[in-house]
């Protein structure tokens, strides 16, 4: 009996030091080696380029801040984190990293005196980042303008302020590897996979979590509820029902450039990602993007379904929404609700109004609906808030009339529902 304890203690002790041992030393990659440049300031604008596909400005500025300087809040369920500072300031900046250092971040989620890096900075996504390309977005951050800004503490609650624990963490959620071509793909689709899995890191929002913040893989892209935001990430596979199942390629091109397509039009934070980032891509780039897109393969939701039960008669409530849809809705959306192509988005066969949840069509009508204003649409039309206009029965009317009329195949919305998000920031 004594050994057998004895053996259950030393498993205690030596299983966590012997995970986080292995977290601390193993750094698959580290060594690799900087491809020699040839051309300086051609590897300048490739940085800044990357930059752009990696938003990074968005996370590492503040509103109305210095740019890169970083202290924007991250919410998550676990508390919040501060992006860091990213100008090239000796002693709150990286001015003191290596491009080695900037590597080690990016490919292993480690700061440059080996700390573990909270995953609220994507390294599971841009661990896929070429060496080549890690490099240029480091000279890139060298040229910016330097800010005396220090980080902020992330504000986490115990035990998860508790930096040692992301060993386990990233045993669990978190493998080092840059992409790796498919040689059966086209290099267009390669591109596209690249840009997607890597830099941009789309499935940080479109890819459902779990309770522990670690990405539900059988539910790569299938949609997801965004942490602490509440804003619903569609689903980008080839799903039919609810994904870009139906889409062209030009339909999903002119979503990520512009914001609008013949299929739909983007709001809540996407807004910020188009406006921000995708706009700046190359057409070559967001083909890519759409080519891939087009082609992931349908997956599990991954969707939490926490709405509340539909009481009161299905056909009264659908007769108050329709009734509710021609004196606020039609005049735009028109009664077929196909709306106008690229200018007001099409109700009818919309994924992302049917969709699993239903928070972002309650959002809409609640708060309004804003496209971003882009080069290829610098006037967007945008949709007023009903939040004065209509109640809570009225709206989760009308929203439940949008759900199932013209063959949507989506469910009733409680009143409930509507009252828990009435009144959410719209960002």
């Amino acid at each position: 009996m004594k050994r057998i304890l004895f053996l259950v203690l030393a498993a205690i002790v030596l299983v966590p030091a012997l995970v986080i041992g292995i977290q601390v030393l193993h750094e698959p990659g580290s060594d690799q080696a900087s491809v020699p440049v040839t051309d300086a300031s051609g590897q300048l604008a490739r940085g800044a380029y990357l930059a752009r596909a990696g938003n990074c400005m968005a996370c590492h500025t503040v509103r109305g801040g210095q740019a890169y300087a970083g202290g924007r809040a991250i919410a998550t369920p676990f508390g919040k984190i501060y992006s860091s500072n990213l100008t090239p300031d000796e002693d709150t900046g990286i001015g003191t990293w290596t491009s080695n250092d900037f590597w080690r971040a990016l490919h292993n989620g480690k700061s440059k005196d080996g700390r573990f890096l909270y995953p609220a900075f994507p390294y599971p996504d841009y661990t896929k980042v070429t060496r080549e390309d890690s490099d240029a977005m480091y000279a890139y951050l060298r040229t910016v303008a330097p800010v005396k800004q220090e980080s902020k503490t992330p504000d986490l609650r115990f035990p998860y302020n508790q930096r040692i624990l992301l060993a386990f963490w990233r045993t669990l959620y978190f493998t080092p590897g840059t992409y790796q071509s498919q040689a059966e793909q086209s290099q267009t689709w390669n591109r596209g996979a690249y840009l997607v899995q890597g830099l941009g890191h789309c499935a940080a929002c479109h890819t459902a979590r779990n309770a522990m913040g670690g990405s539900i893989n059988e539910s790569n892209l299938a949609g997801g509820m965004i942490p602490m935001l509440n804003w619903y990430a569609a689903s980008l596979t080839s799903d039919a029902g609810h994904g870009l199942g139906n889409w062209k390629v030009e339909d999903i091109e002119d979503l990520l450039k512009t914001g609008v397509s013949r299929q739909g039009a983007v709001s809540g934070p996407m807004a910020e990602v188009v406006s921000e980032s995708l706009q700046h891509l190359t057409s070559t780039d967001i083909h890519a993007m759409a080519t891939y897109l087009k082609d992931v393969p349908k997956t599990k939701s991954g969707a939490n379904r926490e709405t509340a039960r539909t009481s009161g008669d299905r056909q009264a409530i659908l007769r108050q929404g329709a009734k509710l849809y021609e004196q606020h809705c039609a005049e735009c959306h028109q009664a077929d609700g196909k709306g106008a192509p690229s200018v007001y988005p099409a109700l009818a066969g919309n994924p992302s109004l049917a969709a699993q949840s239903v928070v972002n069509p309650i959002r809409i009508v609640l708060n309004g609906g804003y496209p971003p204003s882009t080069a290829g649409n610098p006037r967007p039309y945008g949709m007023p808030p009903y939040s004065v206009a209509l109640d809570d029965t009225e709206v989760a009317a009308v929203v439940s009339y949008i759900r199932t009329a013209w063959g949507n195949k989506g469910d009733l919305v409680s009143p409930i529902d509507v009252a828990r998000l009435r009144g959410t920031p719209i960002d």
